[in-house]
């Protein structure tokens, strides 16, 4: 173990919670000095005495020795509390900085509080970076995907050490890439770390709504494991298809009964995935997929609702009937890699707007290229979708790319039953059907819009545009029914 001042650290993490402590650990093994601090000096110690023997570890119990024990110019990580705590500390840092020290927050901070930081710590000679990070405990100790975002100077500082510690993945040349690529100016790598998330909430419904099918079909779980193994070998190969196959396998220690089964059906949320959907509504980006499943989340918590329902509502009681169980499970399997598709699809087309919006330029293709592996929707689909929009960096919509339209086309039938089977059975798959019409809605000539605009104008005078001629148009609905153009 080596703690010795006689060299000054090469990067500081503020924080030693299990997310700071292991970024710390993983700055170490990969060969940095790593200054630590945290506000309580007995956590600072544990770390060392715990882990010091993984590398060059520079313990501070104030923030001045900690910054001080930093060689110029300073990288800082704060791994605190998003929020409050993250302010505080940065409030306490601008004193004891220099010119071109940057300062990274790699919490979960909402994408519009990093625009503000940014700007007031860049109004004194620092650079701030704000940075998702993905992958959990276990990502930030062993490689995660990580989404700066900052000034390109700031990168130049410190994203050779986050390229570094990040997860690698080796191409089909042979060639390595990591997961860490600059997202863009101020608040962009946080917010494509929100997104990210936001398609990780689609992601983790629409998997459960298959199993809730395979189940009301008669599957037992460990029948289920060995589907989602199966499929995890194929198109529908990602993290949280592998693990799913684990829990669905796992017995509870206390009963011997499939844990699954004793595990409450209500599921929490931090945040990231409501702001995924309170942003894409302000940038009208529609994100159908998502926001079912941040609904199905709060539908699944909303205790006295759901306890009132179950004795006032009628309804089939999620008995699934099939003729072919074999055919079944793959209808369910295309339909799940349908959905998959366009979650994904909104999520991206949610980082092309915002990109445009905020004037970030995000280059989508490299938000698909780091989220290859390390993070928690790292999933054999991003090959192609990074594939896709490097060729056409413009492209409006994954689901329309060249690779990706005649395989959904040659899935929606299967798609369609499912969604059919869900509805006449009672299984709730709200992200299934959404994004069926979803779907449904972007390929039709003409959609139901017409009449809602007709309508608009009638009780406020909103205007309508024609199909056989240019400009906004109004009609007279209270008077003599004439139109003019407005």
């Amino acid at each position: 173990m080596s703690t010795s001042t006689s060299q000054l650290a090469q990067v500081g993490v503020i924080g030693m919670a299990v997310m700071g402590s292991n970024l710390a650990r993983n700055f170490a093994r990969h060969g940095y000095r790593v200054a630590v601090y945290n506000r309580t000096a007995s956590r600072t110690d544990r770390v060392v005495a715990d882990h010091g023997d993984e590398g060059t570890f520079l313990p501070a119990h104030t923030l001045a020795d900690f910054v001080a024990s930093i060689e110029r110019p300073r990288s800082i990580v704060i791994m605190v509390q998003a929020g409050k705590g993250t302010d505080a500390v940065i409030d306490e840092l601008m004193p004891l900085l220099e010119p071109g020290d940057v300062v990274m927050d790699g919490g979960n901070a909402h994408f519009r509080d990093t625009i503000r930081r940014e700007q007031e710590v860049s109004a004194k000679g620092f650079h701030f970076v704000g940075c998702g990070i993905s992958g959990g405990e276990y990502g930030a100790l062993t490689g995660p995907s990580i989404m700066p975002g900052g000034t390109p100077e700031s990168y130049r500082i410190i994203g050779p050490m986050l390229e570094d510690i990040s997860a690698h993945v080796t191409n089909a040349d042979g060639s390595v890439d990591p997961c860490c690529a600059w997202m863009g100016p101020d608040g962009a790598g946080h917010f494509v770390k929100m997104i990210h998330n936001g398609i990780e909430y689609a992601d983790m419904q629409v998997i459960g709504e298959a199993w809730m099918l395979l189940r009301g079909a008669g599957f037992s779980n460990a029948e289920c494991a060995d589907i989602f193994a199966q499929w995890n070998t194929g198109d529908l190969d990602s993290y949280l298809i592998e693990i799913t196959s684990e829990v669905l396998r796992q017995k509870d220690p206390r009963t011997g009964a499939d844990l699954v089964d004793v595990i409450k059906g209500r599921a929490g949320m931090k945040g990231t995935g409501t702001w995924t959907v309170m942003t894409a509504l302000e940038l009208g980006a529609p994100v159908s997929g998502i926001a079912e499943a941040v609904f199905a989340r709060a539908t699944s918590s909303h205790d006295d609702l759901r306890n009132l329902a179950q004795g006032a509502l009628a309804g089939p009681d999620g008995t699934v009937t099939v003729a072919d169980r074999e055919a079944f499970v793959e209808d369910v399997r295309r339909a799940l890699w349908c959905s998959k598709v366009i979650a994904y699809s909104q999520g991206f087309d949610e980082i092309r707007t915002g990109g445009k919006e905020f004037g970030w330029d995000i280059r989508v293709a490299d938000a698909a290229m780091i989220w290859r592996d390390g993070c928690i929707i790292r999933a054999k689909l991003l090959e192609r979708i990074r594939q896709e929009y490097a060729a056409d960096p413009g492209l409006v919509s994954f689901m329309c790319a060249p690779s990706v339209a005649p395989e959904l086309g040659e899935y929606q039938e299967a798609w369609r039953r499912v969604v059919a089977t869900a509805v006449t059975s009672g299984v709730g798959a709200p992200v299934f059907a959404a994004t069926l019409a979803y779907y449904d809605l972007a390929r039709a000539p003409r959609v139901n819009a017409a009449l809602t605009q007709a309508q608009r104008d009638f009780f406020g005078s909103h205007t309508y545009e024609r199909i056989d001629d240019e400009g906004r148009w109004h009609l007279d609905w209270s008077g003599d029914r004439s139109e003019s153009q407005i």
